[in-house]
C-alpha cells in the first residue's frame, strides 16, 4: 500500500514560519521546522514528503536548499527513504514507541501526586448505590457468577440512558465489560486481522493504540488539534487511501486534547467509511463530562454501524471496572464467542451498583460538572498567569487541558516535574508512534491544594529545563 502523500502546498501552509526567529543557514531551519512538525504530529509517521523540487518551488528556495534540508533529516532518523515512495516520515529509534518515564500505571509512594491517569475520586453517589444494590445480592448469589454478557437489569438502564441523549437503544445491543479499556481490546480481537489497517487520532488515548498494535494491525493517524480539531482534509485522503478495517475516534470531548467533531466532520467521517467498509468505533469514555455547552447526541444517531463504547469509570468512579459496547446483536454475538479467550465475564458485584448508578447520570452530572468548572478555570488561569508562553486552552469539558509548550522538552519536564513530587504523562505518551515532545496532558480534576501546588511544580521545573531559553535542537538532545 503506498504511503500518504503530503502535497507541496499544504507543506508549504504547515511551514509558513519556518524562517522565522533563527539565524541558521536556511537548510537547518527547515529541517529543524520539519523535525518540529513531526513531533508535534501535525505531520503524521508513514506520510511521504513532497518530492525536493516542489517543495522548493513552493516555498521560493533552492532545490539544493530542500535537498540538504532532507539529507540531515535522514541522518537524524526523522526521514526513510523508500524504492519507489520517495521520502517518507519516520521516528528515530530513540524517539519511536518510547514510553514515558513513569509511564501511565504503577503504585507511587504517597507523598508523590500521581497525575499520570486523568480520573476523579468517587462520586457521592457510589457510596449509596452500593448500599442500595445489596437488595440485589440474594438473588445473584443464587447464580454462578460468570456473566459475559451483563446483568439485564444493568444492559437496560444503558439502553435508557442511549435513549435519553437521542439514541434509541434496545437492551440486546448492549454488552457490558470490564471497563472501556477491556472493550476496546475486545474489539480490536474481534475486528481486527493481522495486517489490517487501522486509522486512529494523532494523539489518542495510548492504551487503545497499543490494544489495536497487539491485535496486529498498522496504524495510521490523523491530526486532531485542541484549537482546531480534526483535520478533516486527512481525516477524508487517509480513509480513501487506506480503506481501514477499522476508525477508532473520540468524537466528543477527545482525549487528550478535548475537541469535540464539528457535525460536517462527523457526517464525513461517517460517509467515507461507508463507502470504503470501515468499521467506526465511537469511545465514549469521556463523553458526558462536559462542562459548557449542551453535548449533540451520540455519533451512532448518525448511522446504526457506528460501534460505541461507554464506560462508568469517568462519570462515577475508576474503581467501578464497569465499561459497554453498544453495536448491532449479530456484532455483539462474535464479541461474546471471542471473550472467553480473555476473561470470563464482567464481576457481579461491580454491575449491581452500576444499575444503580446510571439512571443517576444526570445527577450525578451536575455535582462532576460544578467541580470540574472551578478545577479547569483555576488550573488554566493559573498556568496562563505562571507561564504566559505556553498555549493553554480551556476545555469545553473533560478532566485535562493539552498545553503547548512551544519546545519539544516534555519529557525533560516531566521528570524535572518528578524531582518535585508531581508524576505527569509527558505529551509523547499520547502519539501512536511517539512524538507530541510539544505538549503535555495537565489534569485538573485534583483538589485546590493541589493545583496550586501542580502550577508551583511546574514553574519551578520549567525554569530548571532551560525554560523559555530552551532552544529546540539542545531540547530533544536533553531528552533522548
Amino acid at each position: 500500500m503506498p504511503p500518504v502523500s503530503l502535497s507541496a502546498r499544504a507543506a508549504a501552509l504547515l511551514l509558513a514560519d519556518w524562517r522565522d526567529g533563527t539565524d541558521a543557514p536556511a537548510y537547518e531551519a527547515l529541517s529543524d521546522a520539519v523535525r518540529v512538525l513531526v513531533i508535534d504530529g501535525r505531520v503524521p509517521l508513514g506520510v511521504r514528503l513532497p518530492a525536493e523540487r516542489g517543495l522548493a518551488e513552493a516555498l521560493g528556495v533552492s532545490r539544493t536548499t530542500v535537498a540538504n534540508a532532507y539529507a540531515r533529516l535522514r541522518d537524524d532518523g526523522f526521514l526513510v527513504s523508500l524504492r519507489g515512495s520517495g521520502s517518507v516520515v519516520h521516528l528515530p529509534r530513540d524517539l519511536a514507541g518510547r514510553p514515558d518515564p513513569e509511564r501511565l500505571g504503577g503504585v507511587v509512594p504517597g507523598d508523590l501526586l500521581d497525575l499520570r491517569k486523568a480520573a476523579l475520586h468517587a462520586a457521592p453517589e457510589v457510596a449509596e448505590a452500593v448500599e442500595r444494590a445489596v437488595r440485589y445480592v440474594p438473588a445473584a448469589l443464587a447464580g454462578i457468577g460468570y456473566d459475559t454478557v451483563g446483568d439485564p437489569g444493568l444492559r437496560a438502564a444503558i439502553a435508557d440512558r442511549y435513549t435519553e441523549r437521542g439514541l434509541p437503544t434496545d437492551p440486546s445491543q448492549v454488552v457490558v465489560t470490564i471497563g472501556a479499556q477491556h472493550a476496546i481490546a475486545l474489539l480490536a480481537r474481534v475486528l481486527v486481522r493481522r495486517g489490517d489497517t487501522v486509522l486512529v487520532e494523532s494523539p489518542t488515548y495510548p492504551h487503545a493504540h497499543e490494544a489495536f498494535r497487539e491485535a496486529g494491525a498498522r496504524l495510521v493517524g490523523v491530526p486532531v488539534d485542541a484549537r482546531a480539531g480534526w483535520d478533516a482534509a486527512a481525516l477524508e485522503t487517509t480513509l480513501r487511501r487506506t480503506a481501514p478495517a477499522v476508525a477508532y475516534v473520540m468524537p466528543e470531548l477527545h482525549n487528550p486534547t478535548g475537541a469535540t467533531m464539528t457535525a460536517d466532520t462527523r457526517r464525513l467521517l461517517l460517509g467515507v467509511a461507508a463507502r470504503t467498509g470501515t468499521t467506526v468505533v465511537a469511545d465514549e469514555t469521556m463523553g458526558e463530562l462536559r462542562i459548557d455547552g449542551v453535548g449533540g447526541p451520540p455519533l451512532a444517531a448518525l448511522s446504526p454501524d457506528v460501534v460505541m463504547i461507554g464506560s462508568a469509570a469517568k462519570v462515577f468512579w475508576g474503581g467501578l471496572r464497569i465499561g459497554w459496547v453498544r453495536a448491532a446483536p449479530e456484532l455483539l454475538q462474535r464479541l461474546l464467542l471471542a471473550r472467553p479467550t480473555g476473561d470470563l465475564g464482567t464481576p457481579v458485584l461491580d454491575q449491581l451498583v452500576a444499575r444503580e448508578l446510571v439512571p443517576r447520570t444526570e445527577a450525578v452530572l451536575e455535582g462532576r460538572r460544578t467541580f470540574l468548572r472551578a478545577g479547569r478555570d483555576e488550573l488554566v488561569a493559573g498556568l496562563r498567569a505562571r507561564l504566559p508562553e505556553w498555549d493553554v486552552p480551556s476545555p469545553a469539558g473533560g478532566l485535562t487541558t493539552w498545553v503547548g509548550l512551544g519546545r519539544p522538552v516534555s519529557s525533560a519536564l516531566v521528570l524535572a516535574a518528578r524531582a518535585e513530587g508531581v508524576l505527569l504523562a509527558s505529551g509523547g505518551v499520547f502519539g501512536p508512534d511517539g512524538g507530541f515532545e510539544r505538549f503535555l496532558r495537565v489534569p485538573y480534576t485534583m483538589a485546590a491544594a493541589d493545583r496550586e501546588r501542580l502550577v508551583d511544580v511546574l514553574g519551578r521545573a520549567w525554569s530548571r529545563i532551560g525554560g523559555e531559553g530552551a532552544g529546540a535542537r539542545g531540547s530533544l538532545a536533553a531528552v533522548v
